[in-house]
């Protein structure tokens, strides 16, 4: 018989119906337990320990005065001086040779990389592939020709909210250690951590020194890589982490193992989200999607037949509700084969398919520091294409020349230009490839002037020159 009850959490008062609870009636039933799961994974998650190079400069005791630090900024007087930096994280094992899978950011900037197993065996590590983008990075130790331990990697999109994972990892380096949870949410595409943003969400505790380390299920397969928490104000775990889906892992694993580095499909078009008031104006029930604002000429979109207003519902079978998650689904099929497209056009759905190409490299980049005395003294510019936006992860832009470097202290600096400026025009003269730049610099004017673009909006910079 149920009777009522109050209780007391954290300061919130609650009341409810306590039911009638059995007692175990079997030692089985007493017995349940991770540890079956745990044996079979945790052998093929290792621990990383990694040494830099770190740069500082040691600033007189004088200059550490608030009035010198206002009138210098970061210009303080002193010397430069490297130490060796420390740091760890966690790792999977994905191939019996010792292939391990880890975080980009894990082994960023190292010198010197150290794998350690769950056996305590240690292995100096060879970079094979690193990637920012993805936030993903393949090593390879020698083994020996002894075969180890593996995790192997399931279809991420066969995972539901609320399945049961374990992650497994080495938090704030206190060793091997595993906590479990459940698949919070998926597809999470707002959180900041990479370019390609489609994240499995999980409460299972995830630290700092997690990264890199598995997030598996309870058959015992690698669901992702643990990249990321929201953490509390002391760094600590509150029950938020995100990890790499292993569809996106196996695509990286497979470059890596091609030897070359990560090539991705590209679609050739630019999009925008389809929202609520864009739904109803389309004849579409909900949001989701992406509206088709124009393709590539000659890309794989425009081949496929897609065109300015068709919106995409689908890609590759799934579901698409953004243009993130679109991006994640065209970059985990591999170069040259084909994808099948979902589209709602003149009210009506239709499929398209494309094969998935590599961006184009056109016109090259043709890279260059510009010298002299004048404005632009100091920035590399280089011919926008769709292989460079797709590099330097900019949406929407295949044409145009962009400043993609400022050195410090030149006059680019010091006039407030900076990386990802499209430059436009310079002294009446319009700007369209690398080569206008230096002509144009050479023109005969009373005055500089630079049109740039920068975040959507023009902008007109006037100098006086010195004469």
């Amino acid at each position: 018989m149920s009777r009522l009850f109050l209780c007391v959490l954290g300061g919130i008062f609650c009341i409810g119906s306590a039911l009638s609870q059995e007692v175990p009636s079997s030692r089985e039933q007493i017995n349940l337990s991770f540890s079956p799961v745990v044996r079979q994974t945790a052998p093929a998650v290792v621990n990383i320990f990694t040494k830099t190079l770190v740069k500082e400069r040691q600033v007189p005791s004088l200059f550490n005065d608030p009035f010198f630090q206002r009138f210098f900024g970061n210009n303080l007087p002193g010397r430069e001086r490297q130490r060796q930096g420390k740091s760890l994280g966690s790792g999977v094992i994905v191939r019996s040779n010792g292939l391990v899978i880890t975080n980009h950011h894990v082994i960023e900037g190292a010198t010197e990389i150290q794998v350690v197993l769950a056996d305590r065996r240690e292995f100096s590590a060879e970079l094979v592939l690193s990637d920012e983008g993805t936030d993903l990075a393949v090593l390879k130790i020698d083994t020996a020709g002894e075969e180890l331990p593996t995790l192997e990697l399931m279809d991420s999109d066969r995972i539901d909210v609320g399945d049961l994972v374990l992650a497994i990892g080495n938090p704030f380096g206190v060793g091997q250690t595993v906590t479990s949870g459940i698949v919070s949410a998926l597809a999470r595409t707002r959180v900041g951590i990479a370019d390609y943003q489609f994240f499995i969400q999980t409460d299972a505790a995830i630290n700092p020194g997690n990264s890199g380390g598995a997030l598996v299920t309870m058959d015992g397969k690698l669901l992702g890589i643990n990249t990321a928490i929201f953490a509390s104000k002391g760094g600590g775990s509150i029950g938020i982490g995100f990890a790499i889906p292993a569809n996106m892992v196996r695509t990286v694993i497979r470059s890596a193992e091609e030897g070359h580095g990560l090539v991705r499909a590209w679609t050739g078009l630019i999009g925008q989200n389809l929202t609520s008031d864009l739904a109803q104006g389309f004849g579409l029930s909900r949001p989701g999607g992406i509206v088709v604002s124009s393709v590539f000429p000659g890309g794989p979109a425009d081949q496929a037949g897609l065109k300015a207003g068709d919106v995409i519902l689908s890609a590759a079978g799934q579901e698409v509700t953004n243009v993130d998650s679109l991006r994640f689904r065209v970059a985990t099929i591999p170069v040259g084969d084909e994808i099948q497209i979902g589209i709602w056009r003149g009210r009506k759905a239709q499929t398209l398919r494309f094969v998935a190409t590599q961006a184009p490299e056109i016109p090259q980049r043709d890279m260059r520091e510009i010298l002299g005395s004048n404005p632009l003294a100091g920035a590399t510019v280089a011919n926008l294409s769709p292989a460079l936006s797709e590099e330097l992860d900019i949406s929407g832009l295949w044409e145009g020349v962009i400043i993609s470097n400022i050195a410090r202290r030149s006059p680019a600096h010091r006039i407030g230009l900076q990386p990802g400026d499209i430059l436009l025009g310079v002294n009446g003269s319009s700007v369209k490839l690398v080569s206008d730049v230096e002509p144009a610099l050479a023109k005969e004017t009373e005055k500089w002037q630079l049109v740039i673009r920068r975040n959507g909006r023009q902008r007109v910079l006037e100098f006086s020159r010195k004469k």
